[in-house]
């Protein structure tokens, strides 16, 4: 049976404990941080598709060559290259310092290093990214630090420009 907190137990077999109001109110918001947490480990951009594939988790370093298929999320510090056609999440504590080439990245944290996306960057509050940008598709919310030069590059599916055929009236 689901109940929300705050509705009174139907009977003592079913009630959670209590310790006075103060602590299940605490219980409930600490509910909530979680699953916000679990929620943004799974944040993806809609289409997407994919499931995490690797977290290098807060409170981790690394320093290298990063390569992967799927999507990994970053909460931890890395120094070095990562690269991939696929999708690259920073996460709200992440320090990166790399170049970065990647199919679409969405940025929480912090970068210092040049991204290329062949499909999209999205920068979100409270990211800090100091370096160039090269994409197709380039979105930064309000509240975001940026420091860099940004290159709106056309996909090259659509790089070809097609000439309308001229009307009568302009032949004349």
């Amino acid at each position: 049976m689901l109940r929300r907190f705050s509705e009174p137990a139907k009977d003592k077999q079913d009630a959670p404990p209590r310790a006075g109001g103060a602590a299940t109110e605490t219980t409930a918001k600490e509910g909530t941080e979680m699953m916000d947490k679990q929620r943004d480990l799974n944040a993806a951009p809609a289409g997407a598709g994919g499931e995490l594939n690797a977290l290098l988790g807060r409170g981790s370093e690394f320093d290298g060559k990063l390569a992967f298929e799927g999507t990994v999320r970053i909460d931890g510090t890395f120094s070095g290259e990562i690269t991939t056609s696929d999708m690259l999440i920073v996460g709200e504590s992440a320090r990166v310092s790399a170049e970065i080439r990647c199919g679409t990245i969405v940025v929480n944290g912090e970068i210092t290093g040049n991204i290329h996306a062949s499909q999209s960057v999205e920068l979100h509050k409270p990211a800090r990214v100091k370096g160039d940008i090269s994409t197709p598709s380039l979105m930064i919310e309000r509240g975001v630090v940026f420091e860099g030069r940004s290159q709106m590059e056309q996909a090259e599916s659509s790089s070809k420009i097609f000439q309308m055929p001229k009307s009568a009236a302009e032949a004349d």
